[in-house]
């Protein structure tokens, strides 16, 4: 038994050390972390999963972002970590799947995340959505990936994805 509740200050030291044992202690060093940088995670959205012993097994982070010289509004997802003893269970899709379903009932309309389409194509992401997008150096491009909350959301949205 699993039980997904909002991340708190009380689960941050936990969740950072998640994230470096699933990315290592680099992963700060990344492109996406430019636009995380003194910005808090979404309060709400940002959750993460235990057990029955009240053991982390995973969280995922959401950031806001803005796109191009409109500034449209936008979240960026991760990241996302299941703890290795923990993978397989599905956990990851159960983070993805809620957090979405919470965005959407908070009214976010866009979500972007670097990562790989075969995955996050379950979830409605794909390269097509976020062909007018771009992400700072350095990733690659192909990796860009977007997803519409609501029908629409993306249309006449381009530019550059910079911090809120």
């Amino acid at each position: 038994m699993f039980h997904i509740h909002p991340e708190t200050e009380k689960d941050s030291y936990e969740v950072e050390y998640l994230f470096d044992l699933a990315f290592a202690p680099g992963r700060t060093a990344l492109s996406s972390y430019r636009l995380r940088d003194g910005v808090d995670p979404v309060v709400g959205l940002s959750l993460v999963v235990r057990d029955k012993y009240n053991s982390l097994a995973g969280a995922i982070r959401y950031w806001p972002v803005t796109i191009g010289n409109s500034r449209h509004p936008a979240l960026l997802l991760g990241p996302i970590a299941v703890h290795p003893t923990r993978q397989g269970e599905g956990l990851g899709n159960m983070l993805i799947l809620d957090s979405l379903e919470r965005a959407e009932k908070a009214g976010w309309l866009r979500v972007i995340l670097v990562g790989d389409e075969p995955y996050y194509s379950r979830f409605g992401f794909t390269k097509k959505t976020a062909s007018k997008l771009h992400f700072p150096p350095s990733i690659n491009p192909a990796r860009l990936l977007a997803r519409a909350l609501k029908p629409g959301a993306f249309d006449g949205v381009s530019g550059l994805v910079q911090k809120a």
